[in-house]
């Protein structure tokens, strides 16, 4: 049986620091499709260095327009869609590889667990780990959503097949770097949900941020992961309050102009 074609996608900016170790983890792809959002530093040459096929779009529209439009660049059956900051391991290779291999099934996507990196160790509970997220798929049958952040595949009815091995993920290496991130996706996730009509109270945004803590610290047993688990249980409740405390803001701004 003839092993059908992979493409790697990646979207990326300004990521040079780290681009270089993805793309060298995504070598034995049949193809790698970087599209870039305008970078300022060394992404793209880094990238046409590891023979990237490399595509500009600067007009940003979210990640999820963002990933159509760079697997629109793609021409193999199957994408896995990657981040700069992650890498692929020799165990995940191996089990995309017998997918791509074996008889094309319609109706399939595939999850594999990502091994998340915070300020010096990897978590080992926290909801950082195993942390399955959908990356490998049909590229004829499948498409991100529109979502401004928190974009995700919409796959319908599609069995989810729980891949072998890690996918390795840089998420914080910068305390500072990771929450003005942080911060950032409160402000597009607070934007996204205003255009669809909801509405938060204060109430609700520290209701919210306590239930955040409290999923992170117990339900997920971030307690386990020690220090890092408090510290990682506090950003993610300031996170989720701020998400819901700028969606506010924007209600209270509708009101004052109006």
């Amino acid at each position: 049986m003839d092993k059908k074609r992979l493409s790697v996608v990646i979207i990326a900016k300004n990521e040079a620091e780290l681009i270089g170790d993805c793309l060298q983890s995504a070598q034995w792809a049949d193809e790698i499709i970087l599209l870039d959002g305008g970078s300022t530093d060394a992404t793209v040459h880094i990238a046409a260095q590891y023979n990237a096929k490399v595509f500009s779009h600067t007009e940003w529209q979210g990640y999820g327009k963002q990933r159509q439009i760079a697997q629109g660049h793609a021409s193999g059956d199957y994408i896995f869609m990657i981040d700069a900051d992650e890498r692929i391991t020799p165990e995940l290779r191996a089990s995309i590889e017998q997918v791509i291999s074996a008889e094309i099934q319609q109706k399939q996507v595939y999850n594999c667990a990502r091994r998340n990196y915070f300020l010096g160790r990897f978590m080992r509970y926290s909801g950082w780990y195993p942390d399955r997220v959908i990356r490998l798929y049909r590229n004829e049958n499948y498409r991100y959503n529109d979502n401004l952040v928190h974009e995700s595949l919409d796959y319908g009815d599609a069995q989810v097949i729980a891949l072998q091995g890690d996918l390795i993920h840089l998420t914080c290496r910068d305390y500072f770097v990771f929450q003005r991130k942080q911060f950032n996706y409160a402000e597009s996730w607070a934007h996204q949900s205003f255009q669809r009509g909801k509405t938060s109270s204060m109430m609700s945004a520290i209701n919210h941020g306590f239930g955040a803590f409290i999923k992170t610290w117990l339900i997920r047993r971030g307690f386990l992961d020690g220090k890092h688990g408090f510290l990682l249980a506090c950003i993610n409740a300031q996170y989720t309050f701020n998400k819901y405390a700028a969606l506010w803001a924007l209600s209270q701004q509708e009101k004052r102009n109006q």
